[in-house]
């Protein structure tokens, strides 16, 4: 038990020094892209939007994700079962009851999201609870009540708007360039270098792709680590396990899934994973929002509770 508790704590570690780097690589865009337009502002400007939209983001992510989804909120008057298993783990886990919401789609997932403990809703779709037996329901919902202790959802929101202001800026000064207004600004006395100018091109090109991978990383090790946790809440990592393996091998499509919100479900929802295993390619790991689900059910299997 002690060593997942020092794993758990080196997942976090870890998370949080790539998290510092992904932060920092907005930094030095923005300083290299002042240099090559021989304008420090640009630097001040990145970095204050880049906050800005981390905490405007932060703040509304349930109800964004919500909306997207279209989740009806329910209670435990209208979904009893639920709701006792919701709030059951929570008392386990010191955790205050959040908001509760289902999803009406065919297809079994759920999430978990919002900007704090205090103020984090859980979303289970239909399919989710006609297909799971109530200790696999059970091992799903601690692993996002895991997401929600482990405060997850500042990383994710943050990683993905930072992604995106990195993808923002790069377009911005490719659209520039390509309509002169880099090369007036090298050839005259108050531009920037040449130099950082090539430096520019080239972070434009591969910063939006790095930033990407990074924020895919980071989703993978929250998984990972939710994973631990929820089978730390009910000590029955094999139905936990089992579920990772039904909803996986379920091909039914989930209509409110997107590109934006992948990251957020409990299994990825672009990723079917019906009929013989095979191992995940190193290439096709890298662009996943989630752990292959055979090394998630492995590294389950391999817990001693």
């Amino acid at each position: 038990m002690a060593s997942l508790y020092t794993q758990k704590s080196r997942n976090i570690t870890k998370t949080w020094m790539l998290f510092t780097f992904f932060f920092v690589i907005v930094i030095a865009i923005g300083w290299i892209f002042s240099q090559a337009y021989g304008d420090p502002s640009i630097l001040y400007i990145a970095v204050i939007f880049s906050v800005f939209m981390n905490v405007l983001a932060y703040w509304y992510s349930d109800k964004i994700a919500l909306g997207m989804t279209h989740a009806k909120e329910v209670t435990r008057e209208n979904a009893r079962d639920l709701y006792s298993i919701v709030e059951n783990l929570c008392i386990t886990a010191g955790l205050p009851v959040p908001k509760i919401y289902i999803i009406d789609e065919p297809a079994p997932n759920a999430f978990a999201t919002g900007r704090n403990p205090e103020h984090a809703v859980i979303a289970v779709t239909t399919g989710l609870l006609a297909r799971l037996e109530r200790s696999e329901l059970e091992g799903v919902i601690a692993h996002e009540l895991s997401h929600i202790g482990n405060r997850d959802m500042l990383i994710s929101t943050a990683a993905i708007v930072l992604v995106g202001f990195i993808s923002i800026l790069s377009d911005f000064f490719m659209r520039s360039l390509w309509w002169g207004g880099g090369r007036r600004r090298s050839n005259n006395n108050s531009g920037g270098s040449p130099i950082f100018l090539i430096l520019a091109i080239a972070a434009a090109i591969l910063a939006p792709l790095a930033a990407t991978l990074m924020r895919l990383a980071i989703s993978r090790k929250r998984e990972f680590l939710a994973d631990v946790s929820g089978a730390l809440l009910t000590r029955y990592p094999d139905a936990l396990a089992s579920a990772l393996e039904k909803i996986s091998h379920d091909p039914t499509p989930l209509r409110g899934a997107s590109n934006t919100n992948a990251h957020l479900w409990f299994d990825d929802p672009f990723d079917y994973e019906g009929g013989p295993k095979k191992k995940t390619p190193w290439m096709h790991k890298l662009f996943m929002s989630h752990p292959p689900v055979a090394e998630r059910v492995k590294a389950l299997k391999g817990i001693k509770v």
